[in-house]
């Protein structure tokens, strides 16, 4: 046991002093690493960060702060015990905290990178409109998977990951609707699937079909866009009445200090 508690300690502080190439340990057993990772991570890594951060580095930091972890619990919670039969007696519970601890460590950088998702949902919602209307301007003279391809450029940083994956598939021979049902998955907001059907449907069919859907998608986008302005109004009619409310509340506030002191110095 004592051994085991020294060799932890070592291989911490080979690993923190870069005496143990970590990196070249990460890209020897990277088969085995990725099968950790989620399947979402690399989207989530670039609706967060954008597409110039480097997932790789991103992942093998939190490989190593749950390692960091381990042996950081394993080693405390075994030294804070006293006897050698306590430490025989302890250890498969000691290992077990350590480990829950680790994947703690692993997990808690994921389930922030969801949760920064999940708050923007809003944001996606307002802005899928207005992304819309300028692929529909791009459809007027292009073929829908050519039109998606030339919009990833000027799209929002956090369509653009889905929307890769999707151009990708298209691409590659799957003449399904499933790329662009698996974009309105990724990006669940308000009518994402109905108007990726009528995007679906908008690449099939004849010139003079392609023309009367497309005028059907234009009116679409139009009513939400329209619901995209009364969401911001809303919002910003809400942000400027709350803002009153408390400008209200604090002068009145101030102006009933002022009376009780008044009075106070009456007295």
């Amino acid at each position: 046991m004592e051994i085991l508690i020294i060799g932890a300690i070592i291989i911490f502080i080979l690993v923190y002093n870069n005496t143990i190439d970590k990196d070249k340990f990460f890209a020897d057993n990277q088969k085995y690493l990725e099968a950790l990772k989620e399947d979402d991570y690399q989207f989530l890594v670039y609706a967060r960060y954008g597409e110039d951060v480097d997932v790789n580095q991103l992942y093998s930091k939190r490989i190593s702060t749950a390692f960091i972890a381990f042996v950081v619990v394993l080693v405390l919670s075994i030294s804070n015990n006293t006897s050698y039969e306590i430490i025989n007696s302890q250890f498969f519970l000691n290992l077990v905290l350590a480990i829950v601890v680790a994947l703690g460590a692993f997990k808690l950088p994921y389930l922030e990178l969801k949760s920064y998702y999940k708050q923007h949902l809003h944001e996606i919602d307002v802005m899928l409109p207005y992304y819309l209307k300028s692929l529909e301007i791009l459809i007027q003279h292009y073929t829908v998977p050519v039109a998606i391809g030339k919009s990833i450029g000027d799209a929002p940083d956090i369509f653009k990951p889905g929307l890769r994956r999707m151009i990708d598939r298209i691409n590659s021979g799957d003449a399904t609707v499933d790329p662009y049902m698996e974009f309105a998955n990724t990006y669940p907001v308000r009518d994402s699937m109905r108007m990726m059907r009528l995007l679906y449907r908008l690449g099939i069919g004849s010139q003079e079909r392609k023309q009367e859907r497309l005028m059907m998608f234009s009116r679409t986008v139009s009513s939400l866009q329209n619901k995209a302005r009364e969401t911001k109004y809303k919002e910003r009619l809400n942000h400027m009445e709350s803002q009153t409310m408390i400008m209200l509340v604090v002068t009145g506030a101030g102006v009933m200090l002022v009376i009780l002191i008044s009075m106070m110095m009456m007295f």
